[in-house]
Order: C-alpha cells, then structure tokens, then sequence
C-alpha cells in the first residue's frame, strides 16, 4: 500500500509541472498585456516610459523561458507574488477564502452522497416501476439544469416569495442551503445514474446467484454483496465529483455573494489581475489532483485488486 501510494506522489510532480507551464503560457500569451493591466488598476497613465518601468519591475521584458523559471521558483517557495488590486500577497488572499469554499464544496459533497446514494438505491431495487422512473427523470433535469439558473430561481421562490431562506452572503447555516443545493444537484444526479447503474450489473453477478441458492436472507444479499461491491465506482467518482464541485463554485458563489476563492477569482479575471488568476489555477488544479489521489488511495483499500498485478499498473 505504501508503494503504490508512493507511485501515485510520484506521478504528481510531471503533472503539475505540465500545469503551471500551460497556466503561466495561457496568460502570458494572450492579447492582455500584463504591465498594461497593472497600469489600469493603479491609475496611471500608460505612457511609453510608465509601460516600460513597469515591464523592468516585473521582469516582463526578460525572454519567456527565464520568466516562467524565476515564477516556478518563487512559486516553490510559496511566493505567488503581490495583487495588481490591493498590493497583498496573493497566496494569503486566497488562503483567506479557501475555507469558506471548501465548506460550500463540502456541504455540496454530503447533499450529493446523502440523497444520491438512497435514490440511486431506490431506483435499482424498484427497477421499472414508478420510483426509477421518478428517480430517471429527476436525474435528466438535474444534468440538464444549468447551477446559476437554479440559483436564481431558488433566491426568488425561497428568499422573495416565501422569505424562508437568506438570499445572499454567508452567515448562519441558513445561508449555505440555496448555494450547496445549486453546486450539488448535477453531481447528485449523476451519483444517482452511476449507482443505479452499478447496483444493477452486481445483481446479475454469479456471487449473488450463489448467495440467494445458499439461503441467504435478501437484505444480507442486497446489503453485503449488490451494495457494497457497488459502491467502487462511486468512490472513483467522488474525485470527479469534488473537481466539478471546485470548478462550479465560481459560478454559484457569484450568484449568491458567497465570499469564496470562486468570487475572488472571478473578481481578479475582470480586472486582469495575472498574479491572483495564475494562483488561483495553480490552487484548484493541486486541489483536484489531491483529491483525486485520495480516492485512489480509497479504492486501492478497498479493493486490493488496484494495488496488486494488472490493476496498480493502470
């Protein structure tokens, strides 16, 4: 187990390199130009004098390849560099809003296993009848709903209509029931399909045949063999999961003012704010590679099949 976890670290390095030149090349060579950017946002005229003391100070007018190599430098040892807004260190801004996303992130992640998993249940042990088919439905809108759509319409029935919920902001756990339920209804619906789905292929495995001609009670069947063999695909998608929970909380935290990295960003795109937009990035691409390792590391526990012969080789 240990090895394996060391392979997958390892793994980690070539892919985050990958991604800081692809973040620092996206930026640096598109038609914004950074030094012109920064002149904006400290309202100073952009003369040619202003444009190229600006370019000395922050190493613009050195070739791109010693650019890209003194920002991975920096950016090993934690430096990202000061906001072209406020002049703040970029990392502790960042830093600051992290957990109020990783919060909305993580009550969108418990909305998506706790009515995902019992619906996606339901649906496979009622198969054809009434509930799959409610459960069916109810799975295409949710994929098909656009997360700021449902956002407006939440804030208008439950905050305008019917006043029961705090529109926007955050504060007490009222706040965060509109934003979660809107970042978490496509994971949840797809957590639904993705365990109906499983459940039904693991009742036709030959385990289970065998356990029902033993006498085994059914909810020992259903509980021990379908379940819980069902349950590997679900756990590789959480990975996934909290990767579209990340990338979907800019959207929703928009919507809702919800003071998260999400509105930050979004903040720092509008105003070309290249140091806060490369951190952020770098942020969210570690942060889903993590948790990607995480449930890799889950799986391999709980089958030990992907740690040993051909599975640890994928």
């Amino acid at each position: 187990m240990i090895r394996f976890i060391l392979n997958r670290l390892l793994l980690l390095i070539p892919l985050l390199l990958v991604v800081s030149v692809l973040v620092f090349l996206l930026l640096r060579l598109g038609e914004n130009d950074p030094a012109m950017s920064y002149l904006r946002l400290s309202r100073i005229p952009p003369s040619e004098q202003a444009l190229a003391e600006v370019r000395e100070q922050l190493g613009l007018n050195r070739p791109l390849v010693v650019q890209y190599f003194d920002w991975l430098g920096r950016a090993l040892r934690m430096d990202f560099g000061l906001s072209y807004v406020t002049g703040a260190p970029v990392l502790d801004r960042l830093l600051y809003y992290l957990p109020n996303t990783l919060y909305l992130a993580g009550v969108s992640m418990l909305i998506t296993l706790g009515l995902g998993l019992p619906l996606g249940v339901w649906s496979a042990l009622r198969k054809d009848r009434w509930p799959d088919h409610f459960s069916r439905g109810l799975a295409f809108i949710g994929v098909s709903t656009p997360s700021f759509w449902l956002g407006f319409m939440l804030v208008f029935l439950f905050s305008i209509k019917l006043g029961w919920l705090p529109p926007l902001g955050m504060g007490s756990p009222l706040h965060v029931i509109m934003p979660a339920f809107s970042l978490s209804l496509m994971s949840l619906c797809i957590n639904t399909r993705l365990i109906r789905t499983s459940m039904l292929e693991q009742m036709n495995a030959r385990s289970v045949l065998y356990a029902r001609i033993r006498g085994v009670l059914e909810k020992w069947v259903i509980g021990r063999h379908v379940l819980r063999n069902s349950l590997i695909p679900v756990v590789t998608a959480i990975g996934m999961h909290m990767g579209e929970l990340l990338g979907g909380a800019v959207v929703v935290e928009n919507v809702f003012a919800w003071p998260g990295v999400g509105r930050y960003a979004v903040s720092a795109i509008y105003n070309r704010d290249f140091p806060v937009m490369q951190c952020f990035l770098l942020m969210m691409t570690a942060l889903f590679v993590v948790s990607n390792l995480l449930v890799d590391v889950l799986c391999a526990w709980l089958d030990p099949r992907l740690r040993y012969g051909k599975g640890a080789e994928l």
